[in-house]
């Protein structure tokens, strides 16, 4: 079972056939889907379920805290499973690729206490961008 499936469950979210289908496509590292690709994936597995099921779900998902939304430079909002792990993104300013990365340092904690202008500093959102692999072969 998925760990989303499993926090899920812990939760006594009721889990209908469409919403297991969205999470267990949601499962696994650097998952970073759009809500098409979601859908895409989820029919391969439940050929009725509908777009707008997946967008709901989704959805329901975000409000509960298990996924978190990601945007990007504009481009479409990507579900990340990851809600639970303390995580920063990495993104590639070519294709969009988007993988999880631990920098050693806390960006809470790097924010020096002169620069909070007397904020209660909750949370911090840092995206590394660059060109992956390939899209980095491909520019040379």
């Amino acid at each position: 079972m998925s760990d989303l499936l499993e926090r899920l469950r812990g939760r006594g979210w009721r889990l209908t056939s469409q919403r297991r289908v969205v999470a267990e496509v949601l499962d696994g590292e650097h998952v970073h889907l759009t809500a098409d690709e979601v859908h895409a994936r989820a029919a391969e597995r439940l050929p009725e379920i509908s777009r707008a099921t997946v967008y709901n779900t989704l959805g329901e998902l975000v409000t509960l805290g298990e996924v978190i939304e990601v945007s990007t430079d504009g481009r479409a909002k990507r579900y990340d499973p990851n809600a639970h792990r303390p995580h920063q993104h990495l993104v590639c300013t070519g294709c969009g690729t988007i993988r999880d990365v631990h920098p050693a340092d806390d960006p809470l904690t790097a924010l020096p206490a002169d620069q909070r202008f007397g904020f209660t500093v909750s949370g911090a959102e840092v995206t590394y961008r660059g060109l992956c692999p390939a899209c980095a072969g491909s520019a040379g």
